[in-house]
Order: structure tokens, then sequence, then C-alpha cells
């Protein structure tokens, strides 16, 4: 891995005045920060086209493999700063920015960040991303452009409100648009069949509709190295966009009706699918990114005359859970019926590109569009998917004689009651490789989900546990952290994680030991510091910060934190006396638009902290704040900050999480389940070093066949009696004993997260805690090892697993082409 033609001050002083008097139009006297960002972001942008160029030569010169990743979600964070720690440049712009009275920090907090994912799924493309240019692998990232991204979240009078995140608004300097490259992608209508040149059978699709798909391309690089991989992110657009003759005769909005229709296709980020429209538009906006995004790889193998026949030699894609599952039907109807190829040529090919990550244990999570629906978006897929499904099924029956009930299960096609396309089974079908992302997800994959599938082709399924990056997490995120590190064991971990794990021979160093209690204090006192300005609150550095950050849902148990804070007021208020640790909680996170359930937990936290901080009997020892509008920007405040990590979700329901990772790479120790990667974060970090509580998923497998009886818990435990009794009787709602009462008796009658089996076991393991953190010698050794045990939990290692295992991809090392060698390749 090499970095060349590192920019000095002078000539980065030079490259933004440049920008600011020739791309921005603009002097000192009239410039805004906004107009002396773009003009950093625009210097920075001409370092990484440079390499971007050298990249682009270097892989086509080779033909090399590549990796083609399709996600409907890229949570990709702030690029200035990424960018300028990944070209060794961000001491040199802090002194040239400094010279010409500038603050780099300011200039960085102009920037908007790209609302281009809700959560995990987005986040982990963004580290693989990141992961694959340091590592030298050739991809190229394909998703959409979503024109507002996931919604910016204020909390009114508690309450979750959803705003416009208009991220667009000042224009993103860091990509560029390819017209050139534009696809045409096709809607609806219906299907003609009629006799080819070739005498043989052949299906023409008549579209209702069609609709451009214009590339925008952002360089990625790696870190301290050439090269910069590319992600091609696809914005609708009208064919037509104004039409004149209608406009002429008076009908302005007929005029650009059709500009409308078509860009609403990537307007934002997950449209609301309660209603059948909404179903609809977001059925077209994926399968709209994926078409565009596949007919972009047949025109690259056209570019590079490398043979149809190859596309799976030259291409491997990765379907980031089930939203690029139609992959599977559009690349075979482009290659029957765009490319004229055979059926069985077309199958094998398609199976050998493909590959799927499975991200969920969730049944509502494993999409399935309503039939109707779909023949009325996509009529010449759903004729594919007949046909997949048809011959797939014979393989089934041959298989497995006379099992009709596996027949039924294993259909593309939901024959149970209403029908449904079910694109799990889809994508299961067409992939020869199907991965889960924690050791217990893949299993759970195997023995449930999936299961049906993993008895037919054991040999398709592996587990592929997630990470994430450490420059953005670590490097980034906590600077004081990272230094640290560095002077003890040097900075080699930065592109190689395991070796981080010399770091344990300085937990015993008492001098080391201080250190790191220093940095985290730092870093505390920095969050309290936008705690104060985001929310009002003020909160004390010194408290233990006790941090659950995520999307809210019921299954991570958001609930169950906030009612052991109304167990811990109580107590506190009746022993006085009692010594409590200090305890400042702090949640975060978006809840779906439509998820009723989610935005009232939402408003329970909210309602619950208001109480507590307001009291003055415990306000010295327990704050509780809700953090608005988490995101990249804020989690890189949060980790590095966070004493307590709150992994608490159902055994059995989360995938992996990769908050978990974050968090114990800064430090954080984890009160969790053995649920998704916790279950792997503990056997790294050690038993001891951990904090378990609750139910095992087959402990809540087994209490469920029996017959859960929440209220008898309810009954049986005191203290949980009088948390809810109080939560019901409206103390928390000024007085409106009615508001709470969808999750009390959610709790009471149902529970179907197990919140009442596990609250004793989480408050027992609460106080374990506070015992521990009494001990600071000891809870900064037990936190100084979670960080060096985290090596296993980079993206690199997963990349690395991924390359091996799935791909069989190799890293293609680039050097840096100068402008003279550009000019001699045009003169040639």
């Amino acid at each position: 891995m090499a970095q060349d033609s590192e920019l000095s001050k002078q000539e980065l002083k030079q490259a933004f005045l440049s920008n600011l008097l020739y791309t921005q139009g603009k002097f000192p006297a009239l410039a805004t920060r906004t107009d002396y960002y773009l003009a950093l972001a625009f210097a920075v942008r001409d370092q990484l086209l440079a390499r971007w160029i050298s990249t682009a030569s270097a892989y086509t010169e080779q033909g090399s493999r590549t990796v083609c990743y399709l996600s409907a979600e890229f949570l990709l964070g702030p690029h200035l700063r990424n960018n300028l720690n990944n070209l060794g440049l961000e001491q040199t712009a802090q002194e040239a920015m400094a010279d010409m009275g500038l603050d780099l920090e300011d200039l960085i907090a102009c920037e908007a960040e790209p609302g281009l994912g809700n959560g995990g799924l987005g986040r982990l493309a963004a580290c693989f991303i990141d992961s694959l240019a340091t590592m030298e692998i050739p991809a190229l990232g394909y998703g959409v452009r979503y024109e507002y991204g996931i919604f910016r979240q204020e909390i009114v009078d508690g309450w979750q409100v959803e705003k416009t995140d208009k991220w667009l608004h000042f224009g993103n300097p860091w990509e560029i648009a390819r017209p050139e490259w534009m696809q045409t992608v096709r809607i609806g209508g219906h299907t003609e069949h009629y006799i080819g040149d070739d005498e043989k059978l052949r299906v023409r699709w008549v579209p209702r509709k069609v609709v451009n798909g214009v590339p925008y391309d952002t360089p990625i690089l790696g870190y301290h190295t050439n090269n910069a991989n590319t992600l091609r992110l696809w914005c609708a657009e009208a064919p037509e966009s104004f039409d004149l003759a209608t406009f002429n005769r008076g009908d302005y909005y007929g005029a650009v009706v059709q500009k409308i229709n078509s860009e609403n296709l990537t307007k934002v980020l997950y449209p609301n699918d309660e209603t059948e429209n909404g179903k609809e538009l977001r059925l077209e906006q994926q399968y709209f990114f994926v078409s565009c995004s596949l007919q972009d790889m047949l025109r690259i193998l056209k570019v590079q005359k490398i043979p149809l026949a190859r596309f799976h030699e030259k291409f491997t894609i990765q379907l980031n859970d089930t939203h690029p599952a139609i992959a599977v039907a559009e690349l075979m109807r482009l290659l029957l019926d765009e490319c004229m190829v055979g059926w069985d040529e077309a199958w094998s090919i398609t199976q050998k590109s493909l590959a799927y990550t499975n991200h969920t244990l969730l049944p509502e999570a494993l999409e399935r569009w309503p039939l109707a629906l779909f023949q009325r978006v996509l009529p010449r897929h759903l004729e594919i998917i007949y046909e997949i499904n048809a011959r797939f099924l014979d393989e089934v029956r041959i298989r497995f004689v006379g099992d009709d009930a596996r027949l039924s299960r294993m259909s593309i096609i939901d024959e149970s009651g209403a029908r449904y396309v079910r694109m799990a089974n889809l994508a299961s079908v067409g992939a020869h490789a199907i991965n889960g992302v924690a050791a217990l997800h893949s299993e759970l994959l195997q023995q449930h989900v999936l299961r049906d599938f993993y008895e037919l082709w054991p040999e398709k399924f592996s587990n592929k546990t997630n990470g994430v990056t450490p420059r953005r997490w670590i490097v980034q995120s906590n600077p004081g952290m990272t230094a640290a590190i560095c002077d003890a064991i040097g900075d080699e971990w930065i592109t190689n994680l395991p070796r981080i794990r010399a770091l344990e021979s300085f937990a015993d160093d008492p001098v080391f030991r201080a250190s790191w209690r220093g940095i985290k204090q730092a870093n505390k006192a920095t969050l309290a510091r936008a705690i104060q300005q985001q929310t009002g609150i003020g909160v004390d550095p010194a408290s233990m910060f006790d941090v659950q950050v995520k999307r809210i849902h019921e299954y991570k148990r958001q609930h169950l934190a906030a009612l052991h804070a109304v167990a811990l007021y109580l107590q506190m208020k009746a022993h006085p006396q009692r010594e409590f640790a200090p305890r400042t909680l702090v949640f975060g996170g978006k809840a779906a638009p439509g998820y009723f359930m989610a935005k009232l937990i939402i408003k329970f936290i909210t309602s619950v902290a208001d109480v507590i901080n307001r009291d003055p009997a415990t306000s010295a020892l327990l704050k509780m704040v809700f953090l608005p509008n988490f995101s990249v920007s804020n989690g890189q405040r949060v980790y590095p900050a966070a004493d307590l990590s709150e992994q608490i979700s159902t055994a059995g329901k989360e995938a992996s999480g990769t908050g978990n990772m974050k968090f114990q790479m800064n430090g954080a120790l984890t009160i969790g389940t053995m649920d998704g990667a916790n279950i792997e974060i503990r056997e790294e970090v050690g038993a001891d070093n951990f904090f378990l509580f609750g139910l095992r998923e087959d402990e809540v497998e087994a209490w469920r066949q029996r017959g859960y009886r929440p209220r008898e818990i309810y009954n049986a435990n005191p203290l949980l009696k009088e948390a809810l009794d109080l939560v019901q009787s409206g103390f928390f709602s000024r007085g409106d004993s009615e508001l709470f009462k969808p999750i009390v008796d959610n709790l009471l009658y149902d529970d179907p997260y197990f919140l009442l089996a596990d609250f004793q076991s989480y408050a027992d393991c609460q106080q374990h805690v506070a015992d521990v953190w009494a001990d600071q010698e000891r809870w900064t050794r037990m936190s100084i090892l979670n960080t060096a045990r985290s090596g296993k939990f980079s993206s690199d290692r997963a990349i690395a697993d991924y390359c091996r295992d799935t791909w069989r991809v190799e890293p293609v090392s680039v050097p840096l082409l100068l402008p003279d060698d550009v000019g001699c390749a045009l003169l040639q």
C-alpha cells in the first residue's frame, strides 16, 4: 500500500484560493463560510480525481475482476475530514486554513451530511466501500441518489417530527454527473410474444412509462493508498422534462407532470409504504437502481471488449439484503431479451454473478410484494420469475419427493391466501452464495428463516460477521485515543486492526490507565456541550454515560432501558440515603414515519426524561436525554464518549449490529444479551469484560412454545409492577393515563419481545455495572481490553472474508498518473 504526491501547505492554499475565485466566483470580502468550505472541498477533490483517474486506468488496463456492491442505502457521513485523513492532509489543511484566518473545524461543520441511509445497513455499506478501497480491491458501489434522503428528525413536545433533509441545498462538491452513461428504465405496461429472426420465441416489453437514470459518481479513496473506487448513485429524470405544446395550451402543470412523476422515483429514501401508491413507488425505486446498475455493467463489458459469456468473470455482484433482489429477474431479462442469450446460459451467468447477504431475522422485513402490484409494475419480470420458480420447484420435487409443505414454503410465489412474490426466496434461488452477518444470525438462518434452502444447498451458506472501519470510527472520531494508541504501539493497527491487541499489555500500566481516563473524560465533556446545545439539558461529564443509539424498534427494546430508568428513579426516591452511581442515560435514533409504537417509545423516553431531569431529589444522580437526529456526525461524538454500550435486543432478533462494534472500539463496556454480534464481542473480550443478562435465543423460543404470560411476571415483581403502574397512572404524561396505555398493554398482554421476562435480569446486571463503575481502575482496565480486543470487528476483516470465500477477487495496486502521463495517453 503506497500513496504518492502529498500536497504541500502552500500548494493547498493556492488550490483553495483558486477554487474560491474560479469555482465559487467569490473573493474573501463576499465569501461565506459555505463558500470557504466548498473551495476547500474542491481543492481536496482535485487530489482525489488524480487518484480516481489513475485507478480507472489501472483497472481497465488489467481487466480487473470487480466487486459490484448493490445497496439501497449508503450512509456515508461527511466527506471532507474523511478525505483529508485518507490523503494524509488533515494537519496540512489545518495549518493552511489557520494561515488565512480560518478554522478547519468550522469549515468541516458546514458540510451537509448525505442522508442516504437509515441505520446499520447503510453504514455497513459505507464501511465496506471504505475497506474495499483501502485494501485495493476493484469495486463499484451502486445505489440511489436520493434528493432528500432520510428525514431530519426534530423532537417537538417529546414527539418525533419528520422534516425534509435538504442535503443537496448547496450542491455536492464530491460528485460528478455522468449523463453520457445514462440508462433507460422501463416500468409497467405489458408484454408481447413474437417469433424472432432466429425462429425462436421472443418477448417484447411494451412499457407504460420510461425513466432515464443518470449516474452521479463519487470517488471513494482508500486510506493512504492511490486506489479510489467509485460510488455510482442513480438519479431519475424524465426523457422529456417539459412539454412545450401542453404548456402553450395553458396546461402548465401538465407540461411538467412527466418530469415530476419520473423524479419522484429518487426523491426520498424509503417512501412510506403504508399506502398502495407508496408500495408501488418503493418497488419502482428498487427496480430502477438495480436495472440502471446491471445495464451499466453491460456497458462496461462492451467498452472493455469482454465477451458477454465472461460477465460473471468480470463482475461479482453482492446484493445487500433483499432490496436489490430483483437483480435476479432483471439480469435474466437483460440477457434473454436484450442480449438474446438462451435460458440455460443466462441462468448460469446470473447464478455465478450474484451473491446475497441476508440482514434480518424478522419475517416482516423479508420483503414480499403483492402479486397484482408486481405484475402492474414489472410484467416481464413476473413472467421470468414464474419460469424460474417452475424450474426450481421441479428440482425440489425430485430432491424431496412428496413434500408438498416444503414446496409451498420454498416457492418464490406465496400462494397462501393473497399471493405475493417473496424476494428473499428469489435471492436465495438466484444467488450462488448466501451469508448471514453474525455467527448466531447465520445459524438461525440455516435453522429457521432459510432452513429449506440450506437443506437443499448447504454449500451456498456461510457466515460473514459484519465489521466497521477503524478509520472513521477510531481515527477520525477519537483523535485523542488514536494518538495514545499510536504512541504506545505504533500505527499499523489502522489498516490491520488485529494488531491493536498489543495494547493489552498497557491495561495494567497505571500511567496509561490515567491517560486513558483523561481522554475519555475530554470526549465526554465534548458530548456534554453538544447535549446542552441540542437539548438544553446540562449533564455531568463525571457521571457514567450509559448510551443506546440506534434505530427505534420494539425488538431493540429502548423501552426496557427507559422502564429501568423509571425503576431506578423510584429506588432513588425511596432510598435517598443509599449510594447510587451517578448516571446519564443517552438515547438517540429515528423511528420509521409509519411505525406508531416506535414513535410512542420516543415520546415515552422524552416524557420520563422530562420528569426525572426536573426532580431536584434525583437530578444530581440521574439524567436522561434524547439526542435528536442521530447521524454519522453525531455518532462520531457519541461513541468515543460512551462508558456503557446498551445492546439489549431480544435474543435471536438482531442480525448483527454494528453500533456495538463502534462502542467497543472506543473503549465502552457492553451490557447486552446473547444476540447478534454481541456473542462474538463477548468471546473476544472475555466474559469478565462484558455485562451479560437475559434469556438466550433457545430459552426465548422454549418460553414461547410453552406459553408466555407476561402479566404473571408483572404481578410477581414488586419493582417492575411499581414502575409500570407509575407509567400507567399518567405520572409521566401530565396525568394522561391513556397516552402510554398502548405500551403498557402491549407489555402486559403480549410482550412479543420478552421485555418483562428480561427485566429483573437487566436490573440486576445494571447493579453489577454500578458496582464495577465504583472501581475506576478496574473499569478503565476493562475499557482498554475492550479496545485491544476489537480487531475481529474491522470491516477490513469482513471484506477479506468475502474476497476469499465469495468474490474470489484480488487486490490491484495503482500507480499515480501525472498530468503528463494523461496528456501522452491522449496523443497516442
